[in-house]
């Protein structure tokens, strides 16, 4: 009979997941980079040149826009990410929702690239540094493309069980785990139904898909891959970190206050980025809504005496 201390000690769990992205994942991924940006392209003479953008259109990408990208910021980001507060369960699942319709990723891969990338951000073993090439302007030129969007056609995968092990225990999350695709193909034509409802039209129905998926997707993709690249290189540094982590003011509306990056990896779990007079967070904002009406609690705000002893100067 073998007793437990005879047998060997599981050794640490790897940085990458045994099982690398499939072929067919990597094709999906070209898809869902690609034709937003091929999208985005066109938009202009589309809705200047031949007319093809009406106000149903622009209803219906705004408020895809919102509920995705504060799914990412609030949800994926400060809550599932860092922990910047507790949630209960039907607002838990609402923000995995939510985060999920960006089509980013699902919640346990996007919770744990993240993770690794404050692990080792911008040095080796960091999914999607700027510096991963060194300095001087080809090889920064080079990482920057790398960080923003390159990074994710990478085959290795990061390893759930070891970065994200508290969100592989819950339930929900792998729920919400296994139906990530029913909610990216959710996310793609919800707003093509709701065009072809609204105007009665198929002609509805194509510009919303348009405007309120393609352009949505690519804008916010866009911007969110701007904080790992644009936001690792260019902008201000007002407070200490390990890293080259900035702020980038013109990034701040479209980004819901991620682009205040340099506080955020001072003080990860802070849930407010913009702590700073004239810093607009709105995802913070949104935080405090939710804080009010009782739906999350223990909520990591910023303090003077914490702001002050990593403020430089």
């Amino acid at each position: 009979m073998t007793v437990l201390a005879d047998r060997p000690a599981p050794g640490p769990k790897p940085d990458v997941d045994p099982e690398p992205k499939t072929r067919a994942e990597l094709i999906i991924f070209g898809l869902v980079v690609g034709l937003p940006l091929a999208a985005i392209a066109a938009a202009v003479p589309l809705a200047w040149g031949w007319g093809m953008l009406s106000w149903t259109d622009i209803a219906i990408a705004f408020v895809f826009y919102i509920v995705t990208g504060l799914g990412v910021t609030v949800g994926l980001h400060r809550y599932f990410t860092h922990g910047s507060f507790k949630a209960k369960r039907p607002m838990k699942i609402a923000l995995g929702i939510a985060g999920s319709l960006s089509l980013e990723m699902s919640v346990l891969d996007w919770v744990a690239t993240h993770r690794k990338h404050h692990k080792f951000s911008d040095k080796e073993g960091d999914p999607h540094s700027p510096w991963r090439f060194g300095p001087g302007f080809r090889s920064m030129t080079k990482g920057l493309l790398y960080a923003h969007m390159g990074w994710l056609f990478e085959s290795e995968r990061t390893n759930r069980e070891k970065y994200a092990p508290d969100l592989c225990k819950d339930p929900d999350i792998i729920k919400l785990h296994k139906w990530f695709p029913a909610l990216a193909v959710t996310s793609i034509f919800l707003p093509a139904v709701l065009g072809g409802v609204l105007t009665w039209s198929w002609q509805g129905a194509l510009t919303a898909f348009f405007w309120g998926s393609l352009v949505r997707i690519g804008l916010l993709h866009h911007v969110t891959w701007s904080i790992n690249s644009i936001c690792h290189v260019f902008g201000e540094e007002a407070f200490q970190s390990r890293d080259k982590s900035r702020n980038v003011w013109w990034l701040a509306i479209p980004s819901f206050g991620e682009s205040w990056h340099n506080l955020h990896h001072s003080d990860p779990t802070c849930a407010r980025h913009g702590a700073l007079k004239g810093q607009i967070d709105l995802s913070a904002g949104l935080i405090r809504i939710f804080e009010r009406f009782g739906w999350v609690h223990d909520v990591r705000w910023p303090t003077p005496e914490r702001l002050a002893a990593k403020r430089i100067g």
